[in-house]
């Protein structure tokens, strides 16, 4: 989704690190204070407090009994306003707080007044008095900020002190150096025996270095030198290769050894793949809207359904359109939770879901992964049933037979405006809206729908049916509406997903409707499509905005009669052909070069998706090189990298935890949990949108641009289509091995 909150309407300020236990520091000479009477000074004031929770003065300290039974953070707080701050000016923000043990305040400096922005925000777990401090950069001007400290959320009442708040301008911005850890970057999960096996080690040499691979037990089993690659761009580090291939024995614990530096270790084996295909598809169960999650089977994410019509949801099975855009309500419950809020988005879910369908179709073991759900032991495959889950919301998204528009799909439903972080699905108190159709998401239907109706008739004939009806139907309309652009101003309480350009949507519609009906009308479409023989494999194949690819890898690998099939199944190669001499160009080995090294939102999923056209292209011709490809670019995104971390939550020694997530929230919450293992981090975004992002980034190089922190919606969110891809290519390296 991720492309989305480019439209955010947010406050920038840039967050600088968290910094605790210490003193504070004294101000200096240009550092300007603030905050008033910030050592509460024989009285609270100006300090305030919530009605009912009145402060009290504990051995110069402000204290409160928090009251229990609150729901938000920001129920009861404690603040001072009418805080001038300068845009472009840096802030020290810091304050002392202990409370009891476990509870949470979340520490803000905002906006005293509608719409209440937070500029900056920490929540530090308390226990005994702690100081604790942080830097900013504000990029906007205001005299009416605040400090706040927020405290609600507690079933249970609890105890809470303050002293020392200050907020001085005029400070130095702090520089943010990430710990990559060892020079000597591996795949931290797992290479097959029977497969590539590439290292990275980041040096100044630039002659070839000896290097040696180690077992568990510390024995050298293999040894060799290294491959200088000079300066990688996408890096700015100067880098060798270390090439183990060769060493084939299966264990777990290895280490490369090289200039000096032990990498972390490793496995070699199959095993960790068919582990991470299952986690990989599991995610969807705990981003599924419109059921509680079930702590038996999910041991850990249980909670209650969010947006059934119970308080204080206002639910989605009666939902009506904005204002002006429909006179009808409609049932819309179910389907997933998009990434890190609350919406449900036709064209980010098609996407998602052509790519498990397109998983069961090309993969025939992974339809017997159990994935332990509700559905489990039907007699249909779990990746389906799943599937079905958001298949089912997409149906209930088009227009009814009737209405003005009927057959069209309204484009999204989401929250009327944005909500905080944490906030558990059935805790959202936002109405929920339709917004209008478009011929987009009326596209990602008819294809989506289409698909399903040739893998569903087998197990349920009836669904199948209905699906089929539906892409018909949605196809036609699109057809009468071929130009219903969702608008890019339309982000307010979700993403916008604005795409001006359909012409690959009908394509890709065109394609599933002929593969599952053979029928002349969509063969011609197809056949007179301008994407039909364009060069559509760019420096990414395909993702929610450009789904050509969908239709093309389908045509090519999915039996069937179209006129020039051998045109298309050609193109497949020669589109993972530029992706292949992509790879072998880049020292880490990845299939992605963007223009100018502007690494976009959601790169890891960029990354993955273009290995899904290298795995085509293994499959129409059986060359191995296509495969070692996917098994080398995999390396990326399991730690083979310039962090030197793994992007996938619970796989490898270093991975991300804190991806932007409004109940996978551990970072803010510690009642809640980190992601759920096999969850995908959306990578490295040379655009760093958000603040948080920018006041660590700002001026990285490429790879560097990420920063595993839960404020970091830019380069650090949780999405339905990354964890697709994430799924399909954990699938294929599975059944290689």
């Amino acid at each position: 989704m991720p492309l989305w909150e480019r439209s955010r309407l947010v406050s920038v300020l840039a967050v600088a690190s968290l910094l605790t236990i210490g003193a504070a520091a004294p101000a200096l000479a240009d550092e300007v204070e603030q905050v008033k009477n910030g050592g509460f000074d024989g009285t609270t004031d100006p300090f305030w407090s919530t009605a009912g929770m009145p402060m009290t003065l504990t051995n110069g300290q402000a204290c409160v009994d928090v009251p229990g039974g609150t729901t938000n953070r920001w129920d009861v707080a404690i603040g001072q306003n009418d805080l001038p701050l300068v845009a472009g000016q840096s802030y020290r923000f810091s304050f002392d707080a202990s409370g009891d043990a476990g509870h949470v305040v979340r520490a803000i400096v905002g906006l005293a007044v509608s719409p209440y922005d937070t500029y900056f925000e920490q929540s530090p777990v308390l226990g005994d008095l702690t100081h604790y401090s942080s830097t900013f950069t504000a990029s906007t001007d205001t005299t009416q900020g605040q400090v706040a400290f927020q405290l609600g959320g507690s079933a249970e009442p609890w105890h809470f002190c303050l002293d020392n708040v200050s907020l001085v301008g005029g400070v130095p911005p702090e520089v943010y150096v990430p710990d990559t850890g060892p020079r000597v970057r591996v795949n931290q999960v797992a290479y097959l025996p029977n497969g590539p096996k590439i290292a990275t080690v980041v040096t100044t040499a630039t002659t070839a270095l000896p290097w040696q691979l180690n077992d568990s037990a510390g024995k050298v089993v293999a040894r060799g030198t290294s491959i200088p690659r000079g300066v990688d761009v996408s890096s700015g580090q100067n880098v060798q290769t270390i090439d183990f291939g060769r060493y084939a024995g299966a264990g777990t614990g290895y280490t490369i050894t090289a200039d000096g530096e032990t990498s972390r270790p490793f496995d070699i084996g199959s095993g960790a793949y068919r582990t991470l295909r299952a986690d990989a598809l599991k995610f969807y169960y705990t981003q599924r809207s419109g059921i509680a999650i079930d702590d038996a089977l999910r041991p850990g994410y249980g909670r209650a359904a969010g947006h059934v019509d119970v308080a204080p949801n206002q639910g989605d099975g009666n939902v009506p359109c904005q204002a002006g855009v429909c006179d009808y309500t409609l049932d819309v419950r179910g389907g997933w939770y998009d990434a890190g809020d609350h919406g449900k988005y036709v064209v980010n879910g098609g996407i998602s879901t052509w790519e498990l369908l397109n998983e069961y179709e090309r993969s025939a073991a992974v339809r017997k992964v159990s994935l332990n759900i509700p559905e489990s032991g039907n007699r249909v495959p779990d990746i389906l049933d799943e599937a079905r889950w958001e298949l089912n919301f997409l149906l209930e998204m088009q227009v009814p037979a009737g209405k003005p528009d009927a057959g069209m799909v309204h484009h999204k439903i989401h929250d009327q405006n944005w909500t905080g972080l944490p906030l558990l699905p059935s805790q959202d108190a936002q109405p929920r809206e339709l917004h209008p159709v478009s011929t987009a998401a009326t596209l990602n239907l008819a294809a989506v729908a289409a698909q399903a109706a040739r893998i569903y008739c087998k197990y349920d004939p009836a669904f199948a049916a209905r699906a089929l009806k539906a892409a018909r139907t949605a196809y036609t309309a699109a057809k009468a509406n071929p130009a219903r652009y969702a608008p890019g101003s339309d982000g307010n309480g979700g993403g916008a997903y604005n795409d001006d350009n359909v012409t690959d949507e009908f394509y890709w519609a065109a394609a599933e409707l002929f593969l599952t009906t053979g029928e002349k009308q969509y063969q011609s479409d197809v056949l007179a499509s301008p994407d039909h023989t364009a060069d559509i494999f760019g420096a990414g194949a395909f993702d929610w905005a450009s789904t050509a690819a969908a239709g093309r890898l389908d045509l090519a690998l999915i039996p069937n009669h179209l006129p020039g099939l051998p045109a298309v199944k050609n193109s497949v190669v020669a589109g993972a052909e530029k992706y292949l001499a992509v790879q072998k160009a880049q020292a880490y080995g990845v299939p992605y070069a963007p223009a100018n090294n502007m690494w976009d939102w959601g790169s890891n999923s960029i990354i993955l998706n273009n290995m899904v056209v290298l795995a085509g292209a293994y499959s129409l011709t059986g060359n191995p090189k296509y495969r070692t490809a996917v098994l080398t670019g995999v390396d990326y995104v399991l730690g083979r990298n310039a962090l030197n971390q793994s992007y996938v939550t619970g796989y490898g020694e270093v991975s991300s935890q804190n991806e932007h997530s409004r109940w996978y929230a551990h970072e803010l919450d510690p009642t809640l949990p980190h992601p759920p293992n096999g969850t995908l981090a959306g990578g490295a975004n040379s655009s760093i949108q958000d603040p948080y992002a920018q006041s660590k980034l700002t001026g990285c190089v490429a790879q560097f641009c990420y920063i595993d922190d839960i404020q970091s919606w830019s380069t650090n969110e949780e999405a339905i289509n990354w964890n697709a891809a994430l799924s399909w290519v954990s699938a294929f390296v599975a059944d290689q091995g």
